[in-house]
């Protein structure tokens, strides 16, 4: 599957929908974001039932800024509308490949339920 270019007009909708979400914030001009692009781009090759979406912060300042982004490339993993990993750097392929394992064995009810504790303390 191809990556997605997430804007502030669909990044709700596309971040908001039900399974895995990666988001790639970047730039042109940043050389890590260069060098980390293609390992993203071949990530989602391989896994089509993961949305991968990239934020290009030049041309979306308003929604790099609502996410505070302020060192780029920054990935992002959103699962079932929860953000569960969002930091700065430029990963190998290993890396992000062992992230989305990560992400993928996330038990959701656990994090719920936690979510759902949290809010009554």
């Amino acid at each position: 599957m191809a990556t997605v270019e997430l804007t502030k007009e669909n990044f709700d909708e596309v971040a908001g929908a039900d399974g895995i979400v990666l988001v790639d914030f970047w730039a042109e001009w940043c050389g890590p974001c260069r060098m980390f692009g293609p390992i993203f781009e071949r990530a989602s090759e391989r896994h089509d039932d993961i949305v991968f979406g990239k934020v290009d912060t030049e041309a979306e300042q308003e929604l790099a800024g609502a996410f505070r982004i302020s060192s780029i490339p920054t990935l992002m993993a959103i699962r079932d509308k929860v953000v569960l990993y969002a930091q700065p750097g430029a990963l190998p392929e290993d890396a992000l490949e062992d992230l989305i394992s990560q992400v993928r064995a996330v038990d959701m009810d656990e994090v719920a339920a936690r979510a759902a504790e949290s809010d009554t303390n």
